[in-house]
């Protein structure tokens, strides 16, 4: 079974769960992965890394011992939206790689398709962006400058404003984060349904208001981590909100989407691209673009046959 796809492990996991033949772990169950039979040798030629990272983290050893696992994300299928060149919607802006949605993963990860992604995509969008720089010019007008004060402002006035004030009403960056990891393990993890996704929006949008008057402690403006982590928090509610919210409207299971409530495909509706941006609220906006299909149309997923 460890060999089989990503999504169908991680969904034997859950079962593993629901049955009561996991193990619990200061890091959540977990289920033990035995290599043992293989042997020293084959390890150190085959999984020299496995076993690398097993005796310094674990203090175990694989020879000998078994190894505990459980389903982590590793892995995003989606990102800021591109086009081959990684030319996004904002002129002069460009992305490439895990950040990126150029479509080579659609919904469900390919192995290695993280390579292209660098070393194919990663080549185009440099060589766009070096064209594109040097067909602007310099980037010094008074709109721009205009921009970067807009920005500025909106740094003192929303984040350097509560630096060393102890203020937030108790609420700590580091609390808000893990109140985050848990809503989206809980609510949008291997299995998903719409009950429990209606719960994780109404909970991150809670999340992002706390987060946006959260306190903030240490008072230095040079080398300040705690203002970093205010900044990624940020970024991490806004993403968690689009991946929520595209979840809770895509009512089928395609790929490394699973939803108990909708066990079936649905093309009719659904093959498509999910595309989520800002409402004036704050709020998601989910709409869809098409998907070309070219050669081969998407067919059931078979395993072992």
């Amino acid at each position: 079974m460890e060999l089989g796809p990503r999504d169908r492990v991680s969904q034997a996991f859950v079962g593993e769960v629901e049955k009561g033949r996991t193990i619990d772990s200061p890091y959540g169950p977990v289920t033990h992965l035995d290599l043992r039979h293989l042997g020293a040798k084959k390890i150190d030629s085959k999984l020299p890394f496995v076993r690398e990272l097993c005796r310094k983290y674990e203090k175990i050893d694989p020879v000998t011992d078994l190894i505990p696992v459980r389903p982590v994300i590793h892995y995003v299928m989606g990102g800021v939206h591109t086009d081959i060149n990684g030319a996004t919607g904002l002129p002069g802006l460009y992305a490439a790689g895990e950040v990126a949605c150029v479509s080579i993963n659609g919904a469900n990860r390919l192995g290695s398709n993280s390579l292209p992604e660098l070393l194919v995509f990663g080549a185009r969008a440099g060589v766009a962006a070096a064209r594109h720089a040097a067909g602007t010019g310099q980037l010094d007008g008074p709109a721009v400058q205009a921009q970067a004060r807009d920005e500025h402002r909106r740094l003192e006035r929303d984040l350097l404003g509560r630096v060393g004030s102890g203020g937030g009403g108790g609420d700590r960056l580091a609390d808000i984060r893990e109140q985050m990891q848990h809503i989206m393990e809980g609510c949008a993890g291997i299995y998903r349904d719409g009950e429990a996704l209606a719960k994780a929006a109404g909970t991150l949008r809670e999340l992002q208001e706390r987060a946006a008057s959260a306190s903030i402690d240490d008072p230095s403006r040079t080398f300040n981590t705690e203002l970093t982590t205010a900044l990624e928090l940020s970024a991490m509610l806004d993403l968690a909100e689009c991946i929520v919210h595209s979840a809770w409207r895509r009512e089928e299971s395609r790929g490394a989407h699973q939803r108990t409530d909708f066990p079936a495909r649905d093309d009719e509706r659904f093959l498509a691209h999910s595309m989520a941006t800002r409402d004036p609220d704050g709020v998601p906006h989910v709409s869809y673009l098409p998907v070309t299909i070219t050669r081969w149309p998407p067919g059931e997923r078979i395993y072992g046959r």
